[in-house]
């Protein structure tokens, strides 16, 4: 009966230390890892996700081009059904040659979501759908909405952390000054 009990015990403790080991030394653990959030100056952190559409949408492919609002979202989210309008007027406002918005959401559901959401609320800037929201990992946000100005140099420019009004005039004069800046050929 003992040698049963020290079974029972050992056992399940041998499977732990193996499933734990086994995680160690994949090397999966160092994908799964949370960044810190980024910090003003400090190089946007690459991403491709689908736009709604299904098409690949890579950050990098603006740098050098146009100054980006990064908002990281969700349809369940309060404060976004607040802030999105504001970022609709925004895009409306600016958008072009130097400026884009790419709001990505993580909604587990996807396009199914985010799509009914989009047309309810009159939403018609990018957006990319991150169904395991890998975005929060990378960009070391703690919750929804969170908002990252990337200038053309493809920095980080701003942080917004909550729900922002983006018609705000100081923000829309700190995104103007940033798409007033030159293009120019970014190196890595």
């Amino acid at each position: 009966m003992k040698n049963l009990l020290k079974a029972l015990f050992i056992i399940p403790l041998v499977i732990l230390i193996g499933v734990l080991l086994t995680g160690v030394f994949s090397g999966k653990e160092k994908t799964a890892r949370k960044h810190p959030r980024p910090t003003l100056g400090e190089k946007a952190r690459d991403f491709a996700y689908p736009d709604i559409n299904g098409k690949i949408v890579r950050l990098s492919d603006y740098f050098g081009k146009k100054v980006v609002l990064l908002n990281i979202w969700a349809t369940w989210c309060s404060s976004c059904k607040k802030e999105l309008p504001t970022v609709q007027k925004i895009y409306e406002k600016l958008k072009g040659d130097d400026f884009e918005v790419l709001a990505v959401s993580i909604d587990a559901l996807g396009r199914k979501a985010v799509e009914p959401f989009m047309k309810k609320y009159g939403l018609n800037f990018p957006v990319l759908l991150d169904t395991t929201g890998s975005i929060q990992l990378l960009y070391g946000t703690t919750g929804v909405p969170e908002t990252f100005i990337i200038d053309k140099n493809g920095r980080v420019a701003y942080v917004e952390i909550g729900a922002g009004d983006w018609t705000a005039p100081e923000k829309i004069a700190l995104l103007r000054s940033l798409m007033n800046e030159p293009d120019r050929e970014v190196i890595e």
